[in-house]
């Protein structure tokens, strides 16, 4: 946005305050962008939010993992009734925590299920449980 290659990052952030524009780092654990082709997961990323003028802009770095959109349109679109559906009515995980647990905890995904279960739910619960 500005050209500040070389300029020191106080005088950065003192112009940036005098225009009226906030930056936050954020504490994201996983940031997922979905388009019609493909699902981009940043799992270690960082997150910058900027305000200026009540407009809000969010950038993201880190490198993702790219998922193919058919690989995960089904667990988006067919919700938590599909899933009930296919525990045979017990509590309903979805699809896309148990991949995102297995792949954290480098498990499978019947041991990450089980691990969301026996954690209700808790995703971070679920992978320090697998670690």
């Amino acid at each position: 946005m500005f050209g500040g290659g070389g300029m020191n990052p106080r005088k950065m952030k003192q112009m940036m305050e005098q225009m009226g524009i906030d930056v936050t780092e954020l504490d994201a654990e996983e940031v997922v962008i979905r388009t019609g082709d493909e699902e981009l997961v940043f799992s270690n990323a960082q997150v910058t939010r900027m305000d200026a003028q009540g407009q809000e802009t969010y950038q993201v770095v880190g490198e993702p993992e790219v998922h193919e959109a058919s690989e995960t349109a089904g667990a988006v679109e067919s919700g938590p009734e599909a899933s009930e559906a296919d525990d045979g009515g017990e509590a309903a995980i979805p699809q896309d925590d148990v991949e995102l647990v297995a792949t954290r905890a480098g498990v499978s995904k019947d041991d990450a299920r089980d691990a969301l279960e026996a954690e209700d739910g808790d995703l971070a619960a679920a992978i320090a449980r697998l670690e």
